[in-house]
């Protein structure tokens, strides 16, 4: 495995950071940046923006020019990354916005950025060959490996360095080229696609070399009698060595040449101890008579096939994020010219007409301008049920149209779509590194020197403290080597994550870093927003109760005209309530709104209110006794003396109370003599919220407690309907932000649930911010840790099980791989392991151990789709 060590990626002591930590990543520069001929991206060195604070306030100042596209500042190298149009905007106008924000810009140089396809890049030990190779490159400015997506991206400056001299730097580390794309295209080796691991040339050759490893046993054994000396004299080789050493021969060309690499490249990798390992089994059986032959060629199949394992394993991981691509198709049909034309996804123009038909994905996000159907959004929400869709609804690029024809405006351009961007989002996830993550890259480059010291301790040492023979010593020295590469632990995070991630986002989940994986599965109190996320967001009406001979038409019909012309949200769930009880229309002069209490209007001439009980009050009307009885008598400010308790409802301190217990708010309608009615309105409580949050008490999450602005009284309703175990009611945005930090006091971490916008201050201070309802939402996106791409709160369970799932299998994995070397290593001086085993248990098994325990992840699935 490699020995350099990298910084850590991403912020891990506060779980908001608007840069992506990337697989060894590495900069050399300031100022990279990119030209993509129709988009130009810049990169701006900008050292004081260190802050997610910071990095708020300069993109904001950048996206204000209308020609920018995309704009990435990266915290941690103190680098702004902007997408803009030439034609539009100079990189000067971009400095010139970063620096009205209140930050200098250091530098600023355009340059190319490639994304090269390295199938054969599959572990860490692999990367270090290529960064070391890199490295050397004069006018390579940044580089990126990312071996769970094969893929290497890389800055250089073009006056210095070519593309072709960039690939060649590559592939003198032993790999392969096999794709390259500019930075920003649509397409291009996101994820590096290879042939099947079982068809490759290795794999042929390991099979060859198998078999005539096989070939020798049998005749070293079982045929012993055929095994006749082929060389005589100083060295003696029977037939059956002759064998063993032609399956070296053939099974371990890729090894030594993977080894020359590492060591061209400076590299203690697994590749190179494996070489020393077979090179020295063999020098010892010339040299001393020991007949290692057959121990020289099971290293080399063995060891073949352990490759070849941990390449399909990869494979695996890689293909989870590669379905995810996928999922958007490569074609269109575009309404053009009057005609209906298929052209690539790459040509359509935003405010083009897609025509998609039953049973074809949605090409590019877009608005619906004819047809309905229901359409599947699964992929992007992860919602079982399919969505009816109408003219104006929005869908997403990689959704299903299950039955209808629709024509929907497209409204992204290819590559900034929904999905785009989830893709996106899951590779970066990818690259941002867990705290255990960053453990196991610093442990791994204390391991391999350690374990090789100790070979060389053992070698020398056992022939005087044990009376082991040389000969014997060497080979156990030999074995050590072989256990000198702790692949299998610096594999089984990664793997993980990746499990864990893509598993996610198919389910309706898009978690933003590994290290906001392994945060949320830690959390011990988990704060909800109320409105929007444990409620619908949405009011309705609840109650019509009519009064004084009135009957709920009336009320509605009245209530109707006085809210037409409100703007008022609870006005329009009443006007929307009406309307869809078909009770007619009153007409309407003389509106007027009475700021916090009410509406006033003339309907047919009579002047009539709506609003706050208190308004009433200031009207004249004694509450406390209202004639309840509908079929007869009018009560009026005269009148209502003559009211009978057993005929009256005493609004103020029982009907009004109890509908505001419910978390209701109530209106009354009436007239300046007479009260006609009273509406309750509600945001009703999402049926799925108390199960979610019985779910999470279940999962073991110690503390939920709700925060909202609404008034104590509704606050208290919903707490008691969902079962939250706390609530906070009439707090202001920085009153929120001031609960969740004492929440991380009292439980060390805290996770914030919300709509992502209006509760951003409390998402950026929660150790995890997650939001809900993100799907085409950009500034849901950005923000936010976590995003729930759909209105279902049981995903954010299902989120907790997840991540506290995919802790417990990145320890398991750790600690399993990590004591099993350890174990292994110890009991190689006793001579109780051999190299073949060494091989076969120390290598290859625990990475098909640490992978397929990963891969449990993709099994796990929200509670409502059990």
């Amino acid at each position: 495995m490699t020995n350099r060590s990298h910084p850590p990626d991403g912020d891990h002591g506060h779980a908001h950071s608007d840069d992506h930590g990337h697989d060894h990543d590495h900069d050399r520069s300031g100022a990279p940046a990119t030209d993509l001929g129709s988009e130009t991206t810049l990169q701006l060195s900008v050292p004081e923006m260190d802050c997610a604070s910071c990095a708020r306030t300069v993109r904001n100042s950048v996206q204000s020019l209308g020609a920018v596209e995309t704009v990435d500042p990266q915290v941690t190298t103190g680098t702004l990354t902007v997408t803009y149009d030439p034609d539009g905007a100079t990189p000067a106008d971009v400095a010139e916005r970063v620096e009205s924000a209140g930050y200098t810009v250091a530098s600023g140089v355009e340059e190319t950025t490639e994304t090269f396809g390295v199938p054969e890049m599959d572990c860490a030990s692999c990367a270090g060959k290529v960064e070391n190779a890199l490295d050397a490159v004069d006018g390579v400015v940044t580089y990126q490996t990312r071996p769970t997506t094969g893929t290497v991206t890389v800055t250089y400056d073009q006056s210095r360095v070519t593309t072709d001299e960039v690939t060649r730097a590559v592939e003198n580390a032993g790999y392969e080229v096999a794709d390259a794309t500019a930075s920003g295209d649509s397409g291009g080796p996101d994820v590096a696609e290879a042939q099947s691991v079982w068809r490759s040339a290795r794999a042929k050759k390991t099979l060859l070399s198998g078999g005539i490893a096989a070939l020798g046993l049998l005749v070293e054994f079982p045929l012993n009698g055929l095994n006749a000396r082929v060389l005589t004299g100083p060295i003696t080789i029977t037939l059956a060595d002759a064998l063993f050493l032609l399956a070296v021969a053939v099974g371990g060309q890729e090894i030594v040449r993977n080894g020359y690499y590492s060591l061209r490249n400076r590299n203690l990798d697994i590749d190179l101890l494996m070489t020393i390992a077979i090179s020295g089994a063999i020098v010892v059986s010339l040299v001393f008579g020991e007949g290692l032959y057959m121990e020289a060629a099971t290293l080399a199949v063995l060891f073949s096939v352990a490759e070849l394992l941990e390449r399909y394993s990869m494979d695996k991981a890689r293909n989870s994020l590669r379905e995810l691509m996928d999922l958007s198709p490569d074609e269109a049909t575009v309404k053009r010219d009057g005609e209906a034309i298929t052209v690539p996804v790459e040509d359509v123009r935003v405010g083009d007409i897609v025509v998609v038909t039953p049973g074809e994905k949605i090409p590019m996000d877009g608005a619906v301008t004819a047809g309905k159907s229901a359409v599947n959004q699964a992929p992007i929400t992860g919602e079982s049920v399919p969505v009816d869709k109408t003219t104006g609804d929005e869908v997403y690029a990689g959704t299903i149209n299950e039955e209808g024809y629709l024509e929907v405006r497209v409204t992204s351009a290819a590559g900034d779509d929904t999905l785009s961007r989830i893709v996106e989002m899951v590779e970066d996830a990818q690259a941002n590194k867990t705290e255990r993550e960053q453990f196991v890259e610093r442990f791994a480059g204390y391991y391999t020197p350690a374990v090789v010291a100790f070979a060389v301790l053992v070698t020398l040492g056992t022939p005087f403290a044990l009376g082991v023979a040389w000969e014997r010593a060497i080979v156990y020295g030999l074995t050590l080597l072989v256990l000198a590469c702790p692949c299998a632990f610096v594999i089984s995070t990664p793997v993980s994550v990746v499990s864990g991630i893509t598993s996610a986002a198919k389910n309706g989940v898009l978690i933003k870093g590994g290290n906001h994986l392994e945060a949320m599965g830690a959390v011990d109190a988990i704060a909800v927003d109320k409105t929007g996320t444990l409620t619908k967001g949405e009011l309705t009406v609840t109650d019509v109760i009519a009064l004084n001979g009135n009957t709920e038409a009336d009320v509605l019909r009245c209530a109707r005209g006085l809210e037409s012309r409100s703007e008022h949200p609870i006005g329009e769930a009443i006007v929307e309530h009406a309307a869809d009880r078909d009770v007619g229309t009153r007409s309407v002069a003389d509106f007027e709104s009475i700021t916090g209490k009410g509406v006033r209007a003339d309907l047919g001439g009579e002047a009539h209110y709506a609003g706050k009980p208190a308004f009433f009050q200031d009207l004249g009307f004694d509450l406390s006794h209202v004639h309840a009885v509908t079929d007869g008598g009018v009560v009026t400010r005269t009148s209502r003396r003559l009211c009978e308790r057993n005929d009256c409802l005493d609004l103020l301190d029982d009907t009004i109370p109890a509908l505001q217990s419910e978390g209701k708010t109530v209106v009354l309608v009436g007239t300046e003599d007479e009260l006609e009615g009273l509406i309750a309105v509600a945001d009703d409580v999402r049926p799925e919220a108390a199960r979610a949050v019985a779910r999470l008490h279940d999962l073991g999450v110690e503390h939920v407690v709700m925060l909202t602005g609404d008034n104590e009284r509704t606050a208290r309703a919903i707490a008691e309907t969902v079962g939250v175990d706390d609530f906070r009611a009439e707090l202001l945005p920085d009153e929120k932000v001031a609960a969740i930090r004492e929440l991380d006091e009292a439980y060390g971490s805290v996770a914030m649930v919300g709509d992502g916008v209006n509760d951003a201050p409390a998402l950026a201070t929660a150790t995890v911010g997650v939001a809900m309802g993100a799907a085409g939402t950009d500034t849901a996106l950005e923000t936010a840790d976590i995003a729930l791409m759909s209105d279902d709160l049981s995903r954010l369970p299902y989120l907790y099980e997840l991540s506290h799932g995919a802790n417990g299998v990145i320890r398991q994995n750790i600690w399993v791989s990590l004591g099993a070397k350890a174990a292994l290593a110890l009991a190689v001086p006793f001579g109780l392991v051999s190299i073949w085993a060494a091989v076969l248990v120390g290598d290859a098994g625990m990475t098909l151990g640490v992978t397929g325990n990963a891969m449990r992840l993709s099994r796990l699935t929200p509670a409502s789709e059990d």
